[in-house]
């Protein structure tokens, strides 16, 4: 916000950045010295002031306290001095009674026992930590003292509004500091319930969406509670008066039915708040974004939330307040963009944009840190801030801005370039304390580092002329803790000879430790480390004495023993003579109390009279000063023979014991050796041993599989990963099964190292056309080697010759902004950590983001169209245009209406691609619906976007042959009958003209001669005579167009068994198998049929009659018949079907009755076409003007000039 300590800015060099590049290829910079915590060091150690503790930023106070605390702690050596600033002048605190500051420290004290008020003391305070090598300085801290103003004295006059209008009741606080939390209440200090339709505003306004009647049966009262003071304010209520249309009685109150069945105009959405179509917001990043939409209509509409260009991001975004309120808690510069709320009821929706901007404040990338150096030695300070405005850098050093500073002769050794200061050949007498103070509009950011110049001659740390025991073949550290500035020059040697110790068996390492890789006997002796710079030399010496190992050579083995017997474990220890040892033996893990049952000796233990008490694991345990051993047996009471081996050996096999007495031994930095003592393998050889670790980081308690080993093993050496603390157990494996776990071993922590593997499922892509994500999937925790661990990210455009540009990162994901749209990189990645870096991965190629396409195909059109097919052709884009990843000429295509009449089609849209560069692209169109109209266009895609629409193209496909009839049921009628009924197909695929049936007498697997019959096209049943009761037939059913037969639905008659009750029975065939054929009709039935309907036609269950076109082609729009649209799949017309009276033979011809309709003044008129088909009407009356037209579906019907007859 503000520049600290002055308001000059450095000015800018516009080269600073290549300058400081020069500068550090050019110079040689020493590692800054680290300061030991030793209490002698730092007790002579002159240090520049270090703020440790202060008050924060924005302090606010409460009134009525009687004391204000501002704090300021500072350590230093000598120890600091402390001086306060108050709105940029010095404070005398000395002046002023009530003000007093802390011993030893800068904390100021202000008291109000004695009168004054805290409002006196409000403004910025800054506070100054000042020793002989600096001045630092605490952040500027801003003293408000709380406030919680009164409510201004109002009379609120009744509020009169319509029911089922929307109404704002404002709140208005009194501005309170901090600002007051709100909440409404009605004169009873009842909350207002708060749901969809009524809610508080983040002003603190109450939104009703819709008045009811009942919401002015109380008042409303706006409360503001003041934390700071604990004291809560109250509005004057508001008094609702709802007008309504109609008498409103509270009975009929319902939650369906909020208006008690009254009539309450409905209305559309409307925003009360926000206003209009949208708005902007400006929110800081790390702070939390609340956006807001409530919105008035009847019906109470709902709220949706959007994101334009992108979705939500679910695992930050909260919904609040009935989803009015969105809510992010910690806001990244991802979340900027434009947010839409949408509110919508039955009667429509409304829509707001809210333009979301993300800036920042200050923060740190890279924190100036403290700099302790030697005489002559080089440095840098560096301070690296972003933030949205990137803020302005400014050095200060002891509190005055650099650039003001009088030049002195150790000014010649620093130089300031932009964020960094270089020091070069620092001096003595150049410590001092530099702010670095990073501020923009948003905030400012100040820290305090200070740049020691140290001289101090060698000192060492340790204790002096130790004595150190190790064990034989162990690896061994000698200490040697030292210190100095320049920093010392350390060397080593053994019994005050040689020209130091560095290599072979031997490794020193640069914090004064040496390693001897194998102790032996001969490596015995005294060590001397002498630590030199320019000021002196320092030295210490440590004795060394290798020991034998202490080693249990004679363990005890397992026991099985009978109740009341005795048993023995024995336990031979050798160690080294010069090393006294101990003893123990424990149970189960606890130490054994001995007495009369219990007794040992130097090498065993001897428990008498046993019983299943003493069962477990016995251990034994030696130990010396240096070292230990253990070995382990299990005890087994029992009273049967399992103890005598001859019949031991005819018991059954069983799981193994588990093994026990786990031990680690020559460990390294990625293994370990483990040995362990087999378990009874209970009469199944053990075959194979489990290791299983455990370790304690990341997936602490779960047991995983390391490794497997032959069961002749006991003693193996484990790989393992670097950073891990394990611990291991075995499980023993024999034919039977797996044991139990063993108990597990003591933890083994390995050293960290870098990473040795690279992150897998690298890739770059675009979620937006200037920008590329790269991601990959993170290091497994076993692959992490290290704390810290972080990823390497380098990119550059592909074929460029750019520099590679790189990020260091913690995340699995980063993305490169202000990219040219669909373009390559090549991209790497390299994991590393505290320890280093792991190896780079091989080089893939990611693509920015893909946007629309800026061409569209042309002159779409078609070609040799058939029924089910056609070619299409189209005019290519230039693949640059496309943006993005050609991925195909996608083709948007759908039936617009069919050729048949009446025939309603989906006209649902569906989509084809074709992947082809060549200059005059085609493609073939397939799964068309024969005798349609067909529309479509085409567009070229990539990977997310698709290009404008080419020109529409409408064209028709051919006629084909239909589909098979819808079903086809054969029912019994009567005894020598068969009633055949069907449904017209769904999809006709042309103009039906009539259907074939092909049937066929089934003898076994014989099949007679095939007969046919043929039907016009709006007929869908038939009844057939049946000659021989007994007979079966195989009945093939299939629809006819022009273009010729269509798909067949196959069915066989059903079998016959009670011929008696027949007048009762109708048995049904169902669908057998569909197959192809047939033929167009040919006729003759309409005698016999007649006759029938004169003889019986008061048993007829007469029906009305099909739709027919001039044509005699079917109506689809009017369905097959009544009953056949009422009831989907029964009977059709009986209009048009010889019925049960008329002859029908099996060889298909119709047998004239003995009735003619000649007689009844109707034969001879009927017309038929050369192919037998009916092409004529039935008539009573010979009018001309009645026989005529073909349009009638009444009097020209058969079954109506029945009626006309009786």
């Amino acid at each position: 916000m503000r520049p600290v300590g002055g308001r000059e800015m450095l000015g800018k060099v516009g080269h600073a950045a290549l300058m400081l590049l020069s500068l550090l290829l050019l110079w040689q910079e020493a590692a800054a010295i680290e300061v030991p915590l030793d209490p002698k060091i730092q007790q002579d150690l002159k240090q520049p002031p270090t703020i440790i503790k202060q008050s924060v930023k924005d302090y606010i106070v409460d009134p009525r306290d009687n004391i204000i605390i501002i704090e300021c702690e500072a350590k230093g050596n000598p120890v600091p001095t402390f001086s306060w600033r108050r709105n940029g002048r010095l404070f005398n605190i000395g002046k002023d009674p009530r003000v007093t500051m802390r011993k030893r420290s800068g904390t100021l004290e202000v008291g109000f026992h004695n009168g004054g008020r805290p409002e006196d003391y409000e403004g910025e305070y800054q506070c100054f930590a000042t020793n002989d090598l600096g001045v630092a300085l605490s952040n500027k801290i801003l003293l408000r003292v709380s406030k919680a103003p009164l409510w201004p004295k109002e009379v609120l006059a009744p509020v009169q509004v319509v029911e089922g209008s929307p109404l704002v009741l404002t709140c208005n606080p009194p501005p309170g500091l901090p600002p007051p939390l709100i909440f409404w209440m009605d004169s009873n200090m009842t909350p207002i319930h708060q749901d969809r339709r009524v809610s508080m505003g983040l002003n603190g306004d109450l939104y009703f969406s819709n008045v009811l009647v009942q919401d002015g049966q109380k008042d409303y009262s706006c409360n503001a509670r003041f934390n700071f003071t604990y004291t809560i304010q109250q509005k004057n209520p508001f008094n609702l008066k709802v007008q309504t249309t109609e008498p409103y009685n509270d009975t009929s109150y319902n939650a369906s039915d909020p208006f008690g069945g009254r009539k309450v105009a409905e209305t559309s959405p409307s925003f009360l708040t926000p206003e209009g179509s949208g708005s902007f917001k400006m929110v800081l990043r790390d702070e939390q974004l609340l956006l807001e939409c409530i919105a008035a209509g009847l019906p109470t509409p709902s709220i949706k939330w959007f994101k334009r260009g992108g979705d939500l991001p679910a695992q930050k975004v909260k919904f609040q307040n009935f989803n009015k309120t969105l809510k992010i808690l910690s806001v990244s510069e991802e979340d900027a963009g434009e947010y839409v709320c949408m509110a919508d009821n039955r009667l429509g929706s409304i829509r707001h944009s809210i333009n979301v901007q993300v800036k920042a404040a200050p923060y740190w990338l890279d924190k100036p840190t403290n700099l302790v150096l030697a005489p002559e030695e080089n440095g840098r300070l560096v301070c690296r801030a972003n933030g949205n405005p990137k803020p302005n850098i400014q050095w200060l050093m002891n509190g005055e801005p650099l650039n003001k500073i009088t030049e002195t002769p150790t000014s010649a050794n620093r130089e300031v370039l932009g964020d960094t200061i270089l020091f070069r050949g620092v001096q003595i007498g150049s410590s001092a304390v530099y702010q670095c103070n990073a501020s923009n509009q948003h905030g400012y950011l100040l820290a305090n580092a200070f740049v020691s110049v140290l001289d101090m001659a060698p000192r060492m740390l340790g204790p002096k002329n130790q004595l150190i025991k190790v064990v034989m073949n162990n690896r061994t550290f000698l200490n040697c803790p030292f210190f100095g500035s320049p920093l010392p020059e350390l060397r080593w040697f053994k019994n005050g000879q040689g020209s130091g110790l560095d290599g072979g068996q031997y490794r020193a390492y640069i914090n004064g430790t040496l390693e001897i890789k194998r102790a032996r006997k001969e490596d015995e002796g005294i060590y001397t480390c002498v630590a030199s710079n320019m000021l002196g030399n320092a030295e210490n010496q440590v004795q060394l004495e290798v020991k034998e190992p202490t080693r249990i050579i004679q363990a005890p083995t397992h026991q099985s023993v009978l109740r009341g017997s005795k048993a023995t474990f024995h336990c031979k220890v050798v160690s080294d003579p010069s090393l006294p040892t101990t003893v123990n033996w424990s149970k189960d893990g606890e130490r054994l109390d001995l007495g009369w049952r219990l007794k040992k000796d130097e090498e065993s233990l001897t428990i008498s009279s046993v019983s299943e008490n003493d069962e477990g694991i016995y251990t034994c345990t030696v130990k010396s000063e240096i070292d230990q051993d253990s070995a382990s047996a299990r005890l087994t009471v029992s009273e049967d023979a399992s103890h005598n081996p001859s019949v031991y050996s005819t018991l059954p096999p069983d799981r193994p014991d588990p093994p026990i007495d786990l031990d680690l031994s020559d460990p390294s930095a990625r293994s370990v050796r483990l040995t362990w003592i087999p378990g009874n393998d209970r009469r199944s050889p053990v075959t194979e041993f489990l290791v299983q670790f455990e370790e304690n980081r990341w997936e602490p308690g779960r047991w995983q599989n390391l490794s497997s080993y032959p069961g002749d093993l006991n003693s193996v050496i484990l790989q393992l990963a670097p950073n891990v603390n394990y611990q291991f157990r075995v499980i023993a494996i024999n034919s039977v099964g797996w044991s139990q776990p063993s108990q597990p071993s003591p933890r083994y922590k390995t050293t960290a190292a870098p990473p040795d593997a690279i992150p897998r499922d690298l890739r770059g892509w675009g979620s937006n056309k200037d920008n590329m994500e790269i991601t990959w999937e993170p290091l497994h925790d076993l692959e992490k080697n290290g704390p810290n661990l972080q990823y390497n990210v380098w990119w550059r455009r592909k074929d460029s010759g750019d520099d590679w540009t790189n990020v260091t990162t913690s995340e699995t994901k980063y993305v490169v902004r202000h990219t040219e749209t669909y373009v390559p990189y090549e991209i790497k990645i390299q994991a590393r950590n505290e320890l280093g870096s792991g190896p780079e991965s091989n080089i893939v190629i990611g693509y920015s983001g893909e946007d629309k396409p800026t061409d569209s195909p042309t002159e779409l059109r078609v070609s040799k169209v058939g029924s089910t097919r056609a070619n299409i052709h189209w005019k290519p884009v230039d693949l640059s245009s496309v943006q993005g990843e050609f991925k195909e000429y996608r083709l948007h295509y759908w039936r617009e209406s069919s050729l048949v009449p009446g025939l309603v089609v989906s006209k649902e849209k569906k989509t084809t691609g074709f992947y082809t560069t060549v200059p005059e692209p085609s493609g073939i169109l397939k799964d068309l619906v024969p005798y349609s109209k067909y529309k479509m266009f085409m567009v070229v895609a990539n990977s997310r976007f698709e290009s404008l629409p080419s020109n529409n193209v409408e064209f028709t496909t051919a006629e084909g042959v239909p589909d098979a009839p819808r079903f086809f049921r054969i029912n019994r009628r009567s005894l020598d009958t068969l009633y055949l009924e069907w449904g017209k197909p769904l999809e006709p695929n042309g103009i039906l003209i009539g259907y074939q049936l092909v049937y066929q007498r089934v003898n076994g697997s014989r099949l007679g001669p095939q007969q046919f019959e043929t039907f016009r096209p709006n007929m869908t049943d038939f009844i057939l005579r049946l000659p021989d009761r007994s007979a079966r037939y195989k009945f093939n059913l299939s629809a006819l167009t022009k273009v010729g037969m269509g798909e067949v639905y196959a069915e066989e008659s059903p079998l016959f068994s009670n011929e008696e009750n027949f007048t009762d029975a109708t048995d049904v065939a169902h669908i057998d198998q569909r197959s192809r054929g047939g033929k167009y009709p040919s006729s003759g039935f309409l005698t016999g049929f007649t006759k029938y309907l004169v003889r019986d036609k008061k048993d007829l269950p007469l029906d009305p009659v099909d739709q027919k076109d001039q044509d005699g082609s079917f109506d689809y729009q009017n369905g097959s018949s009544v009953r056949d649209r009422n009831e989907n799949e029964n009977s059709s017309d009986e209009d048009n079907k010889p019925l049960q009276g008329s002859q029908t033979s099996l060889d298909g011809n119709v047998k004239e009755s003995d009735d003619s309709l000649v007689d009844y003044g109707e034969g001879g008129d009927g017309q038929f076409n050369e192919d037998g088909s009916f092409i004529g009407q039935y008539t009573v009356k010979k009018d001309k003007d009645e026989t005529e037209g073909n349009e009638s579906s009444e009097a020209t019907s058969p079954v109506n000039a029945i009626y006309s007859l009786a």
